[in-house]
């Protein structure tokens, strides 16, 4: 593969590219390329939007250069509060091992482990004592520190800022000095943290790290970003039916987002199916062709295959409509009953009829027959409902 090939692989989905001629740079000294992505083991599973950086990552590796994967056993002692107006929680030693060991076992799925170095900061920030850190603190300032706007915003609106918090952007930039990375990887959120690497690589005497940025993905509403506490996620290690059933839920616009950021076919492939639906092709069906990808991924073609006929058997065999209504609903502290959900959604013409039309066992969720008129859907549920043969909403409890 050429150089302007591989990157236009490697700008596939990125927001942005710092410095982007340095970039070629690298890729034309024809040498492996060291290339840092660094997650905190805040949650112990992972969901689609973290995957994001790993498939770019995956990408690097298959241009053949060497991934690190970074877990911030010792930041994550810190608590990062990148976008939060409020200092974060730092985690306990042991819910840090706890996660960090289930983040080994996930991200094999996606990533070539003969190709993957997995490096803890803790290895060398471990190492460093208070005069070191003095030292390391020494070579930014304040100054700096108040140009990231949350600690701008937290400062000016006069909202407390410990000491530690600018702590963390230091020790994520000095990991890059550690690994002496030629490129990093993060998301958009993160570009504040990403260059404070590139300034103490410099101050350290190396090369500056290229900074490569990721959209945050959104998750199934389409407008929030991918969030296990908005329950709009998809959990890498879901179910089968489960995950493929989330897939077939969301739109067709962000069906094509989700092609871009999460998909391993070409470009060019992305491009024909494409085309293939603005000739006519139905959207489900190309829906079909994402949602079999990624359960294959994490769990087996067999299982992918399976997923799409269970889905399809739920729907009585294509009865799923094209354009389906979306219901956003207000589901209050403790959810709302079904059938003022059916009522709200406009499924029924009232609470009785809704109450009828489930003891006659003609109401589904999701493809499955309900008969409990006491259900009560919850903030973050989404789901299809189904009321007789013809009518059909998708909701979404806020």
């Amino acid at each position: 593969m050429s150089h302007s090939e591989a990157l236009q692989q490697i700008r596939r989905g990125a927001e942005e590219i710092l410095v982007e001629t340095e970039l070629e740079q690298r890729l034309k000294e024809n040498r492996p390329l060291r290339v840092k992505a660094g997650f905190d083991p805040t949650a112990p599973d992972l969901h689609l939007g973290h995957t994001v950086l790993l498939n770019k990552l995956r990408q690097f590796q298959e241009l053949g250069h060497e991934a690190l994967f970074l877990i911030g056993d010792f930041t994550g002692m810190i608590g990062d509060p990148t976008g939060k107006n409020v200092t974060r929680k730092p985690l306990t030693r042991e819910e840090v091992l706890d996660n960090a060991r289930t983040y080994e076992s996930q991200i094999f799925k996606i990533l070539d482990p003969e190709k993957t170095l997995v490096v803890f900061n803790s290895s060398w920030m471990n190492e460093m004592d208070a005069a070191d850190l003095i030292q390391l603190a020494a070579r930014h300032t304040v100054a700096r520190m108040l140009e990231r706007d949350d600690f701008s915003k937290r400062y000016s609106s006069g909202q407390p800022i410990a000491i530690h918090e600018f702590i963390y952007p230091l020790v994520q930039g000095y990991d890059s000095v550690a690994l002496k990375a030629d490129v990093e990887l993060g998301g958009t959120d993160q570009k504040f943290n990403l260059l404070v690497g590139r300034q103490l690589q410099e101050a350290y005497g190396q090369k500056p790290q290229v900074v490569l940025t990721m959209p945050i993905l959104e998750g199934l509403d389409g407008v929030q970003k991918m969030s296990k506490s908005l329950g709009n996620y998809i959990g890498i290690n879901e179910a089968p039916d489960e995950m493929f059933g989330k897939l077939m839920s969301i739109s067709d616009e962000l069906m094509w987002r989700y092609f871009e950021l999460l998909s391993f076919r070409s470009i060019a492939e992305v491009e024909a199916l494409k085309k293939s639906m603005q000739e006519g092709r139905n959207p489900r069906d190309i829906k079909f062709e994402l949602g079999k990808e990624l359960v294959a991924r994490f769990h087996s073609q067999g299982d992918a295959d399976r997923a799409q006929e269970n889905f399809i058997a739920r729907f009585q065999k294509g009865a799923l409509p094209d354009d389906i209504p979306e219901a956003r609903l207000q589901a209050g502290d403790d959810g709302m009953p079904v059938a003022n959900v059916l009522k709200e959604a406009a499924l029924t013409s009232s609470t009785s009829d809704a109450l009828r039309m489930i003891r006659q066992g003609a109401v589904r969720i999701d493809g499955e027959k309900i008969s409990d008129t006491r259900l009560r859907l919850e903030a973050g549920t989404r789901c299809v409902i189904q009321v007789g043969k013809r009518r059909f909403a998708r909701v979404v409890m806020e």
